[in-house]
């Protein structure tokens, strides 16, 4: 029973994944990983090229590419130095993209929970909490985990497992 259950979750985590980097990729008319790194942008402005390539999983070089298609595209731009990094912040175009990247991408998710009553919907927060806590130990990096997240509903009124994850780790 516990493979199937196994593979039931495999199966259900790449349909989300799909669906949710299509609403996301397709809204914003960005790459997977200029999508994410719109919108870890949102949340952590100003951020070196190197740590945003490394929070949405590019090398160096790749995550300075993928700037200059998001400058290109009049999303992001590139400010000032600080010593060797060059840091990147979203244009106001960008902020309207990342608005309209979450929208999309929370309409399909939406959509794929309309089936749970609201019983089952408090359960599941329950079980996908207790999932992303565990995640949090073989991944161990809250801003990778959380790329593609629209942090502020899930913090609003609630303690973001993830974050809270990252915080029992260090105190540990």
């Amino acid at each position: 029973m516990h493979e199937r259950l196994a593979n039931l979750l495999g199966a259900a985590s790449l349909a989300v994944t799909d669906l949710v980097l299509d609403a996301a990729t397709g809204s914003g008319r960005v790459s997977a990983s200029g999508a994410a790194a719109l919108i870890v942008l949102s949340d952590a402005p100003e951020l070196g090229v190197t740590e945003l390539g490394r929070r949405v999983g590019l090398t160096q070089s790749a995550a300075a590419r993928m700037v200059d298609g998001l400058q290109t595209a009049g999303l992001a731009e590139r400010r000032g130095r600080e010593g060797r990094a060059v840091h990147v912040r979203l244009t106001p175009a960008g902020e309207d993209t990342v608005r309209d990247m979450l929208t999309a991408r929370g309409a399909p998710l939406a959509g794929v929970l309309s089936v749970l009553d609201e019983d089952e919907r408090e359960t599941f927060t329950l079980l996908l909490a207790k999932l992303l806590a565990r995640l949090y130990e073989e991944i161990g990096d809250a801003e990778v985990m959380c790329r593609l997240c629209d942090r502020r509903c899930c913090t609003d009124g609630a303690v973001c497992p993830v974050g809270q994850a990252e915080r029992d780790a260090g105190a540990a």
